[in-house]
């Protein structure tokens, strides 16, 4: 494992902190607006709530400028290189996951990054939450693994 420098530490500690509190602000910690906000079947009787789109589209334009300032630049400030994910391919594990993803999400209204947020305030339920997507976790690293090795082999 690197040694990583104070710089770097600081910086995404600062980048979690800000995350967790934009999280909380938004109210995308609260699984029932999420719910409402994914409940299209509601906007004939008044009950879909779009607010959260106040959350998603400023996000994607944040994140839209980022990237293009991150790719006129060779490294971030505090690391060597950008870590760039190596598989470009849309395939199955990739649609297979985020079809889970986006079904347990639609299930619980808590998606990953606020569940790690809601530990601080430990409502009901959050640990069973947790629990299924450690064990989630935990099966699609061996899907994955499993994944890997038979490409190998096909090699």
């Amino acid at each position: 494992m690197a040694a990583f420098k104070l710089p770097y530490l600081a910086t995404a500690a600062l980048s979690g902190a800000l995350f967790g509190a934009g999280l909380y602000v938004s109210q995308m910690v609260d699984p029932f607006k999420v719910l409402r906000f994914l409940d299209f079947t509601a906007i004939p009787t008044g009950g879909w709530d779009p607010s959260l789109a106040f959350v998603i589209v400023p996000a994607i334009v944040v994140m839209f400028i980022a990237v293009q300032i991150g790719n006129r630049r060779t490294a971030p400030l505090f690391d060597k290189a950008f870590n760039t994910p190596t598989n470009t391919k849309i395939d199955a594990p990739l649609v297979g996951g985020a079809a889970l993803f986006g079904i347990g999400w639609g299930m619980s209204g808590i998606c990953p990054g606020p569940a790690i947020s809601l530990i601080a305030f430990v409502p009901d339920n959050l640990w069973i939450f947790l629990a299924t997507m450690a064990i989630g976790s935990f099966i699609g690293s061996l899907v994955m693994s499993n994944t890997r090795t038979q490409k190998l082999a096909d090699a």
